[in-house]
């Protein structure tokens, strides 16, 4: 099932939904047809210009969502949060599947309304899926910055085209879950629903405050498109470190400008992004597939499992072998 929608302001993607899937609106929420699935998709209208849509899902088919960037001025902001528990999967204009790693840094998009993205919620799976949609208006007066560093001011001030990637913790986790447990007809759920926004909010800000950067490059969809080639590259085999000049020959873009891109993006450089992904998927093994502690070290290119781990505790502050007990 796909559904293509511009990323225009005023946009209802709620009554878009309900036209494709031959559903009612009833309050702002549409129920997912049995035939379907279960669940529903919920619209929050906080102000006119500040938002909530919240879908909370499991469908029989594969869902796209195909988003054509707006031609107006990058002055709505879209905050993005992928939570499920399975991973979703993007697809580029060339219809590739880039599927998302278990370092899910990709969770969190900040970006202008002026980007294309489809993105794919497989079939069978719990769908958390949670929009903030505000004015740059809007957020700069949540935000109450006198002075916002370089980053946040590229997005609450936009004179150009922006994107940033977050990864997303365990608070925001609960918080997403938590907003699509409360009942619509609550009568104080609008107020609750407030809180809420602004505690994503101030989570995702407080990330990219952390980053303080120094500066910021426009980036359009060629650049975003590049930079994903270049992280499905680095995470393709995390046991091998990744080679900045066969990465920048693979984007087609200068070393210089590749590093440069990917930080601003990212917020991290490649090594430390490769070297945290790399921990990432060796705790997942270690606690979910019941790997021994020699057999991540080896599969993730350790010969040295003292080095791996003095590696692992420095990430997660414990030894791995306590880690996969649960303790």
């Amino acid at each position: 099932m796909l559904i293509e929608f511009v990323t225009q302001p005023q946009f209802n993607f709620l009554t878009a939904f309900a036209e494709a899937l031959k559903v009612p609106v009833v309050n702002n929420e549409l129920q997912i047809p049995s035939s379907l699935g279960e669940g529903f998709v919920r619209r929050v209208d906080l102000n006119d210009d500040f938002r909530l849509l919240i879908h909370r899902y499991r469908l029989k088919q594969e869902l796209i969502l195909k988003r054509i960037g707006s031609t107006e001025p990058a002055s709505f902001i879209s905050v993005i949060f992928y939570n499920n528990e399975e991973p979703v999967s993007l697809i580029t204009d060339d219809q590739e599947r880039h599927h998302f790693s278990r370092y899910n840094d990709m969770a969190i998009q900040i970006a202008s309304n002026n980007f294309d993205s489809l993105i794919t919620f497989p079939a069978h799976t719990e769908i958390y899926y949670t929009v903030i949609g505000l004015s740059a208006t809007r957020l700069k007066g949540l935000l109450e910055l006198n002075r916002p560093d370089h980053l946040i001011d590229t997005i609450v001030n936009p004179k150009e085209s922006f994107l940033f990637y977050e990864s997303m913790g365990t608070e925001t986790q609960m918080t997403l879950k938590q907003l699509s447990e409360i009942p619509s007809a609550n009568g104080l759920a609008n107020f609750y629903y407030r809180l809420k926004a602004e505690t994503l909010l101030y989570n995702v800000f407080n990330q990219l405050h952390n980053r303080q950067s120094t500066g910021h490059s426009p980036v359009n969809k060629a650049d975003a498109e590049k930079l994903a080639i270049i992280r499905k590259a680095i995470l393709s085999d995390l046991s091998q470190p990744p080679s900045l000049p066969d990465l920048a020959k693979l984007g087609g873009l200068s070393e210089t400008k590749m590093k440069d891109l990917f930080r601003q993006v990212f917020g991290d450089s490649i090594y430390n992004y490769y070297q945290t992904a790399r921990m990432e998927e060796a705790a997942y093994l270690l606690r979910h597939e019941n790997y021994s502690v020699s057999e991540v070290g080896y599969q993730l290119g350790f010969s040295n499992l003292s080095h791996f781990t003095r590696l692992f505790e420095r990430h997660h502050q414990q030894k791995p072998k306590k880690y996969a007990s649960g303790g």
